[in-house]
């Protein structure tokens, strides 16, 4: 990992390379492609924060955050939450901090926002990214999302 790590909006100039970028193989049940989540930003434009992870000029990674959704959807407004919806990276760049960097990423825009902490959901089990997430301090909130646990970490 170098120093020059940015994010770049996803634009018509870069959509293909990020949607290139793919996991593991043995990874690919755990996490949609980019595809899958630039549709899902299109659909939900107010909502959705997508961006290419790039060391320099290198793409290395994607991730998508969600920014004030209604996490109960239950309509109320009552449980709004901000976190990281998605994040992908690509299979020869993991365990170089990219990761990291695209947590932290997205945990200083949810701050730049007012948010206080940020949520995330991940496969449970041996395969999954939890150990990543707990490391980084994420706590497991006791809920489920689908077939995913849901976890927190405050960004006080």
């Amino acid at each position: 990992m170098t120093t020059a790590l940015r994010l770049e909006k996803i634009t018509a100039e870069n959509f293909d390379v990020a949607i290139g970028l793919t996991v593991r193989p043995d990874q690919e049940h755990l996490v949609a492609p980019v595809v899958k989540s630039l549709a899902e930003a299109y659909v939900h434009p107010d909502t959705a924060w997508p961006r290419l992870i790039l060391d320099g000029d290198r793409p290395v990674g994607f991730l998508m955050a969600f920014l004030g959704i209604d996490f109960a959807g239950d309509g109320t407004g009552t449980d709004i939450r901000s976190g990281l919806w998605r994040l992908n990276i690509a299979a020869g760049e993991q365990g170089r901090g990219y990761g990291r960097f695209a947590v932290e990423s997205v945990a200083a825009e949810i701050r730049r926002r007012g948010g206080t902490r940020l949520t995330t959901t991940w496969h449970p089990g041996e395969d999954g990214p939890e150990r990543f997430y707990l490391a980084l301090g994420f706590r497991p909130t006791g809920e489920m999302s689908g077939d995913q646990r849901v976890g927190e970490l405050e960004l006080g």
